[in-house]
């Protein structure tokens, strides 16, 4: 029988409290996390907007953004992928005040280890940028190659800095301090934003690389202030428990994570033989994915893991269910029709963003084809960061590494068999059902792993969710035609009336139909702050 999460009769008061404190506790935390990402998401969406004010869609802007992904894929490959994996987990353990010496000695020892190894990966990139341009953007004629080359040398002293930023984040959430690393990606964006607008005239799309290196200096000193209780020193010491631990969870995300650079590596390459205006397109419609995305997914999956990491034990197996399921609940409650929204509105919201200055209508249509086929896998990605984060909590990293890998040779699968006759939107489908797949074997083994995941409602969410959306969808789609002879599309105010209009017709419809059909994660937010209410007017009596 389907309960829900607020289920449970035999509950005693005080678990039952446990559970409402926990949920208040992440919904705090998403809370923070989320305006974080709103505020990185919007400067980046203003990022966007201003480079393709600048420079269009162009082979130059594809060749930044060849090297400006060599960055991140150093960040994801040895510290994105930890924070989450080994990071948040392991200083978790030591967070207690009796730990806190040992929590001291362990990030001394990491923090003098990432600025080591990083700065020889820089060093190193450095020289070999030539052969990494050409690995990452074979398509490219030889005058797109070398200015690929250019901007890789200038932009790779931030692999530096985003390694530092990293480490920096996964201790500050594995002791609760979210406010100062939820907010470092959107100093990051407004690095390159300022960058761009003050250098572009004078240096061209070298502005960028500038502003990346910018960015990521920005995004380290932000969290400094959060560190101002914490003693660090320059150590060694490779003894502690606590390293050896992160390298026991992390070397099997590492080599998961090798296969997955090495797909992304293999997509830009294929993506530059599409044509070289094919990278910038695919950009500007992954950043509205990721819109959405950071947003809810990794916001959601972020304030939970801390709470999924202490409950992993399995005494405490119910509440992990329970928590788990309240995050994959709450993540399609607001994914699925953000989905449906971005999938109805895709040209007005392109066009309101990026089609000015060099940016052209055909750019416009081009990135709108892409968009369409990446918001396939945009639910599937959502539920997949909740659920690798489960498996992460349950200091099990070996099972997400194995699934990705899996999804790396899926779409490498898919994509050259559709690249032919599909080009660039090829290998977007790829994408989309490399996602898909994902999240459906991660959901199948958590399920399975995890004692099972029925009595969490999901089910009768998806139902509701997905019917509340598809309806939502029907409104906006029907009302842009109204709007678009209101305010005559293409003028002035055409497109933000067009999109303000109709989002606003889809928060208003969407939330009307979920409470209509009684979706319970409404009344469960409603009893949180209730709850939250009452705590706060008994302690003040």
């Amino acid at each position: 029988m389907n309960t829900g999460a607020s289920s449970g009769g035999g509950t005693s008061l005080e678990e039952g409290a446990s559970q409402a404190g926990e949920g208040i506790g992440i919904a705090q935390a998403a809370t923070i996390v989320a305006l974080g990402n709103v505020s990185s998401r919007v400067l980046g969406l203003v990022r966007e907007t201003v480079i393709s004010h600048l420079f269009g869609a162009t082979g130059v802007v594809s060749a930044f953004r060849v090297a400006s992904i060599v960055p991140t894929m150093i960040y994801d490959l040895l510290i994105g992928g930890m924070i989450s994996a080994a990071l948040i987990p392991v200083f978790s353990d030591y967070a207690e005040p009796e730990n806190r010496q040992q929590l001291w000695r362990l990030a001394s020892t990491l923090f003098t280890i990432v600025a080591i190894v990083f700065s020889a990966i820089v060093l190193a990139l450095e020289l070999a940028a030539p052969a990494v341009a050409w690995m990452l953007g074979g398509g490219f004629d030889q005058l797109l190659l070398a200015q690929t080359t250019a901007l890789m040398r200038l932009i790779m002293p931030a692999v530096l800095f985003l390694g530092l930023a990293g480490a920096m984040t996964g201790l500050l959430y594995s002791n609760k301090r979210f406010v100062y690393p939820a907010f470092g990606a959107s100093v990051f964006n407004a690095g390159i934003i300022i960058t761009a607008l003050l250098l572009a005239d004078r240096v061209g799309i070298a502005s960028l690389s500038l502003g990346v290196l910018l960015g990521s200096i920005l995004q380290l000193a932000i969290q400094l202030p959060a560190l101002r209780d914490l003693r660090f020193s320059f150590s060694l010491d490779f003894s502690h428990p606590g390293l050896r631990r992160l390298g026991s969870l992390y070397l099997p995300v590492a080599l998961g994570l090798v296969v997955s650079q090495v797909g992304i590596a293999i997509d830009r390459n294929l993506a530059s033989r599409t044509g070289e205006q094919s990278i910038a397109w695919m950009q500007n419609a992954t950043t509205l994915v990721q819109f959405p995305l950071g947003l809810v997914a990794v916001a959601i999956s972020t304030a939970v893991l801390p709470s999924l990491s202490r409950l992993a034990s399995g005494a405490e197996m119910m509440r992990f269910r329970r928590t788990l399921g309240m995050g994959l609940r709450t993540v399609l409650l607001l994914i699925v029709p953000a989905t449906i929204g971005l999938l109805v509105l895709a040209t007005p919201v392109i066009a309101l963003l990026f089609e000015h200055g060099a940016f052209q209508p055909y750019d416009t249509l081009r990135t709108a084809q892409a968009l369409r086929l990446y918001l396939i896998g945009l639910p599937f990605a959502g539920i997949d960061q909740v659920l690798i984060f489960a498996f992460y909590a349950r200091k099990d990293t070996k099972t997400p590494v194995l699934v990705g890998v899996l999804g790396v040779f899926i779409y490498l699968a898919v994509a050259l068999a559709l690249i032919a006759p599909l080009g660039m939107l090829g290998l977007v489908l790829a994408n989309s059902v490399q996602l898909s797949s994902h999240a459906l074997v991660m959901l199948y083994l958590a399920h399975r792993y995890f004692d099972g995941l029925r009595g969490q409602g999901l089910a009768r969410t998806v139902l509701k969710v997905l019917v509340a959306s598809a309806l939502t969808g029907c409104v906006v789609y029907l009302s842009v035609p109204h709007l678009a002879s209101i305010a005559g599309y293409g003028s002035l105010w055409g497109e933000p009336l067009i999109v303000a209009g109709g989002a606003g017709l889809g928060v208003i419809s969407y939330a009307l139909l979920v409470w209509a059909l009684r979706v319970e994660e409404i009344s469960q937010i409603r009893e949180l702050v209730t709850t939250r209410w009452a705590t706060r007017k008994n302690n003040s009596s």
